[in-house]
């Protein structure tokens, strides 16, 4: 009986701390479009950034090992490919999906129809929807939440093998709104 009594005194302390009875924290980071390069994975030296972090935001260097959710690549006709951490046979954790609606029109990201082991070709103007590898958030045991963000290809420099694209991405753990400002789901 004695155990019990801590459980019971954490219970509502933990309640109050979540934003929603799924047990996310309340969201406390704007959604924000940034303007993004990367490298191609193929063709450019090593020291370029060819990956992307979600939860940070940040262009990383796939060659030092570091965690990413998607890299890029080009195609043999100069279109961006993007690249689940599966279909670089890094494990199937993070996922990429095409799609038609404008990037402004995007307010959603989908729970389902990710592509995890294999690569999406978007055109230039073309846009696509990213997941995250899973994490905990700090806010639980288990790896079940992601981060996810919605991207439109803007430029691509196939001389620098330099791809320029805008991205939306949600750093608020497990929220799947994808407008500017805090995200109400």
């Amino acid at each position: 009986m004695r155990y019990l009594r801590p459980l019971l005194v954490l219970g509502p302390v933990l309640a109050a701390a979540c934003g929603d009875p799924f047990g996310l924290l309340r969201p406390s980071i704007d959604n924000v479009v940034d303007t993004v390069s990367l490298y191609a994975l193929s063709g450019t030296p090593v020291t370029t950034a060819s990956g992307y972090y979600l939860q940070f935001r940040e262009t990383v260097r796939i060659d030092q090992g570091g965690t990413f959710d998607f890299a890029i690549d080009l195609d043999t006709a100069g279109r961006p490919v993007l690249l689940p951490t599966g279909a670089l046979r890094l494990g199937r954790s993070s996922g990429v999906q095409g799609t038609a609606l404008p990037f402004d029109s995007i307010r959603l990201a989908p729970d389902r129809g990710f592509q995890l082991d294999s690569a999406v070709t978007v055109d230039v103007g073309g846009r696509a929807i990213v997941h995250s590898q899973p994490t905990s958030c700090n806010i639980g045991l288990s790896a079940g939440y992601y981060y996810y963000a919605k991207l439109q290809i803007l430029t691509v420099d196939t001389a620098a093998r330099r791809i320029d694209f805008q991205i939306l991405v949600d750093t608020n753990c497990g929220y799947r709104g994808l407008e500017p400002g805090l995200p109400s789901r």
